[in-house]
């Protein structure tokens, strides 16, 4: 038989809606893993801390978790704009496992050097966990990219609700395995970052953020790769068969585009930082976006670091854990529970209707628990409503910020909101501990109440809210 070697090569089209849909389901199965490790360190640094250096010391330890997981999206986001969100999520996730060896050590040791080194490596597991919600909306239909997203941010709750009841399991496991008191569950969570990492670095194929590029690159190859990488991710999945039919001069009815060779996307070299802030700061629907979630971020952390060591000055050393449990599962509930419902609304209601609505529980969160006193049941009543507003500016804020910016810079930009959201909780987490030890937890919950005001101004701003193609 003959093969006619001049007829031009074809190439099947992948199939978006399909990628999408494992990349979800993927996704689902690692934030649960991730969820559990994050959840169950934050349930006992606070403790861990202030035993080792004090109680003005436990938020500065604190913090450094946040910090670290700010800075680690600086190398993690540009691992993904030259090769992929794979690298940078099991990179993240090693070196949060690193952390939680370190913090072990700490503990043992006595070491306050050791720990925070280790609770800055530690904040890797939440760097990763933030940017998975931003790999879930690479391949997203635009209708859909709030509840892609928010469903990532729920499925956190299936581990994180459960972790801060686990922390007690785990330190009487370990404490029998010779682990210091409260070292035990950040064994635990250094073995989740792990198996975590190992799944993704074995299944998550195809890259979904490369997938986008390579799709936007063949759809518009005379436009050059720079040009290409720009494009909109889901306009291009719109275009897909799977998503209701080829594009304009695109692939016939049978899923075949045809190409005299493959086409080769490159990043934009220049996607750091600088190109994010220089971006963000032409567009101001994306600057709101990046407000909302730090400051969202802010109150959260400001109110939620100093809620065990508020436990602890009215309960004895045994019921503490146990009621640390309850508390932040309650809370850990009100942040993910109903994120699906978040973004359900975001995509119903709009961006900014959702942050306002967002910035108003964090309002009523922080009147409650400031004004609970030592009744556990209102204190709790509290942080479920400080969830329930974090859930808010966090989804839609970064529904916005991912519609507001290019696909070629779209990974940086996202990191840069990270990194503000990161500086601006480890802030409040520094700041949280001297507030509490001068002036009270009432007196904390107050100043994070004030900390929201100026984000209602900045929402009640008219912004362009279209994607980037659309606003030309």
């Amino acid at each position: 038989m003959a093969t006619d070697l001049t007829a031009p090569r074809t190439a099947a089209r992948p199939d978006v809606a399909s990628i999408q849909r494992r990349t979800m389901r993927l996704l689902f199965t690692t934030q649960i893993i991730g969820g559990i490790g994050v959840t169950i360190g934050i349930a006992v640094g606070a403790l861990l801390a202030a035993r080792i250096a004090g109680t003005a010391v436990a938020g500065v330890a604190q913090s450094a978790g946040v910090v670290g997981a700010a800075l680690l999206a600086v190398p993690v986001t540009r691992i993904m704009a030259r090769h992929g969100r794979r690298p940078g999520l099991v990179l993240a996730y090693a070196i949060g496992a690193v952390g939680g060896v370190l913090v072990v050590l700490a503990a043992a040791t006595r070491w306050v050097p050791l720990l925070f080194l280790g609770m800055l490596l530690f904040g890797g597991g939440t760097a990763a966990n933030l940017q998975a919600r931003y790999t879930a909306v690479d391949l997203a239909e635009p209708a859909r990219r709030g509840r892609q997203l928010s469903l990532i941010v729920w499925a956190t709750t299936i581990g994180a609700v459960a972790a801060p009841n686990f922390a007690a399991l785990a330190d009487r496991v370990t404490t029998g395995w010779g682990l210091p008191p409260l070292a035990g569950p950040f064994a635990f969570s250094a073995a989740a970052f792990v198996l975590a990492a190992v799944v993704l670095l074995g299944l998550l194929r195809p890259d979904p953020l490369l997938t986008a590029r390579r799709l936007a690159a063949a759809d518009a190859p005379a436009a050059g790769p720079l040009l290409a990488a720009d494009a909109p991710a889901t306009a291009v999945a719109a275009q897909t068969p799977a998503a209701g039919g080829p594009a304009a001069g695109g692939p016939a009815a049978g899923g075949v585009t045809p190409a005299a060779a493959p086409v080769k996307v490159r990043p934009p070299r220049a996607a750091g930082m600088r190109m994010a802030w220089s971006v963000v700061r032409g567009r101001p629907a994306a600057r709101l976006g990046i407000a909302a979630v730090a400051v969202g971020h802010l109150v959260m952390v400001a109110v939620m670091a100093m809620t065990p060591v508020r436990l602890g000055e009215s309960h004895a050393d045994a019921d503490v854990l146990r009621l640390v449990g309850i508390v932040l599962s309650l809370h850990i509930a009100g942040m993910y529970a109903f994120s699906p419902v978040v973004g359900w609304l975001t995509d119903r209601l709009g961006r900014r209707a959702v942050i306002l609505g967002g910035v108003g529980l964090l309002l009523a969160a922080c009147a409650v628990a400031g004004t609970a006193g030592h009744h556990t049941p209102r204190l709790s009543v509290g942080l479920v409503l400080l969830g329930l507003g974090w859930s808010g500016t966090m989804v839609a804020g970064s529904t916005l910020l991912s519609e507001s910016v290019p696909a070629g810079v779209r990974p940086s930009v996202q990191g840069f909101s990270d990194l503000i959201m990161g500086l601006a909780g480890a802030a409040a987490a520094v700041v949280s501990g001297f507030v509490m030890q001068l002036a009270g937890y009432p007196v904390l919950t107050l100043l994070a109440a004030v900390a929201a005001v100026p984000l209602v101004a900045l929402a009640l701003r008219p912004v362009p809210t279209g994607a980037p193609d659309e606003e030309g």
